[in-house]
């Protein structure tokens, strides 16, 4: 495309709903050529303090939810600025980090337990999430992770428990503990025919900024608090006596110590995603990767503002041996950005949500898509940091699931990379990391 062909022409914004019936942005490009592209902003209910702020009218319109500043400000100062630029400066942007290098598509991370933010129930722990790592192609993982989905309605039924559902379509019933969760989610692993920790492991997402008060955590639901070396002990021995291969947000967003006390806990095993800690800024990012703290950083585009912000956490975590995990918001939309995205940077992971709620679908939709129209090449993620205890057990040792084994597809899926016999998928990729995992497998 000339430059003339691709200079902006015009840009549009209007005011929109997400997933949870809030106003929101979309703003549509159209190009001299005649090309045009919408994005949608999504909106998060769990946010870190040191994340870009939304700029919401206030007032008693819309609750006070109203975007119609922005999308003045969009129509007005920002359509003048960019307007008659060539839009291929982007395009250079992200062909340079994905384009023809981006060869992987993600592992999906399932959330199909809420709990704090993101549901009213008694669950202090804000995500359960399933994480397909023995699967041999994202269209496996993807069907293991739905067919889980609808066991684990079925076993909360049976127990006479709540399966109405929280913000992100995960079920949000009222439980004993945060580990129940975990056990729910393990007697659905098994009920659907799939072996724990071989086929299907757990993720959480602890949001514990949200229950840090006072310098403890407060598990309401559990009528207890710990300090912070007590919470990184208790998610330590969750991922001893449970197949856990990540947790995100296992500490508050600035218990820097507790954070450093987690990570030497469990991160030479258990991946430890930054969310509020990094909110995706290239600066705490720096920081935590110069003392070691955590591995991995969640990626949200609207959290740090600009997409060349968001692209530059991705390099800098990949750079330093951290993985990446591209994630949506609780108040989503139908916008599969965060799809093209996982792919294009190579992030190996993708979280959005349940299996359940179009705004959620959308996106696990995008990647099949991906793969079916565009072959791709195998390629790794990256591995953790080197510090890390010398004296850590090894995890999963007290764990034993049943031995049946899924039942393979009636037709080929859709795989996670076109790569000789030789190359690791995604999947096996994740296994090789975290070795308390058995069972790797190659794509």
């Amino acid at each position: 495309m000339s430059s003339t062909h691709s200079s902006i022409e015009a840009v549009t914004a209007r005011q929109v709903l997400d997933s949870r019936g809030n106003p929101t942005l979309e703003a549509e490009v159209r190009l001299a050529g005649g090309a045009t592209g919408r994005a949608i902003v999504p909106s998060g209910a769990s946010t870190g303090q040191h994340e870009a702020v939304e700029l919401r009218d206030g007032g008693d319109r819309w609750v006070g939810k109203g975007v119609t500043t922005a999308v003045a400000n969009v129509n007005g100062e920002l359509a003048a600025a960019v307007r008659g630029l060539d839009a291929g400066d982007q395009a250079t942007v992200d062909r340079a980090i994905g384009g023809e290098g981006a060869h992987v598509l993600p592992v999906p991370m399932l959330n199909v337990l809420n709990g704090g933010e993101h549901a009213d129930n008694n669950v202090d722990i804000q995500e359960f999430m399933y994480m397909p790592v023995g699967a041999p192609s994202f269209g496996e993982g993807l069907r293991w992770g739905v067919e889980c989905y609808h066991a684990l309605k079925k076993v909360l039924s049976h127990r006479g428990l709540s399966t109405a559902v929280g913000d992100e379509g995960g079920f949000a019933p009222n439980l004993d503990s945060n580990e129940e969760a975990v056990q729910l989610l393990l007697e659905a692993v098994e009920a659907a025919g799939l072996t724990p920790g071989t086929d299907m492991a757990l993720a959480l997402d602890a949001a514990s900024t949200e229950f840090f008060r006072g310098g403890e955590y407060v598990l309401a639901g559990e009528g207890r608090s710990l300090s912070p070396a007590g919470m990184a002990d208790y998610l330590a021995d969750l991922c001893l006596r449970y197949p856990i291969v990540s947790i995100e947000d296992g500490m508050g967003e600035d218990d820097w110590d507790g954070w450093a006390a987690l990570t030497e806990a469990v991160g030479d095993r258990v991946q430890l995603v930054g969310d509020d800690l990094f909110v995706t800024n290239t600066e705490r990012l720096a920081r935590g990767i110069a003392d070691g703290i955590a591995n991995s950083i969640l990626v949200k585009v609207n959290q740090i503002g600009t997409l060349t912000e968001t692209l530059e956490a991705v390099e800098m975590a990949h750079a330093a041996g951290y993985t990446a995990v591209m994630s949506h918001r609780s108040g989503e939309t139908e916008d599969t950005t965060i799809a093209d995205l996982a792919v294009a940077t190579n992030c190996g992971q993708i979280k959005t949500g349940a299996p359940a709620r179009s705004d959620r679908v959308a996106k696990y939709n995008q990647p099949r898509s991906t793969g079916r129209t565009r072959p791709t090449s195998c390629g790794s993620t990256p591995s953790t940091p080197t510090r890390r205890s010398s004296g850590a057990p090894a995890r999963n040792t007290t764990w034993s699931g049943p031995t049946r084994r899924p039942t393979p597809s009636s037709r080929p899926p859709t795989r996670w990379a076109t790569c000789p016999p030789s190359g690791p998928s995604p999947a096996e990729a994740l296994l090789r990391r975290y070795p308390g995992l058995p069972d790797s497998r190659r794509c």
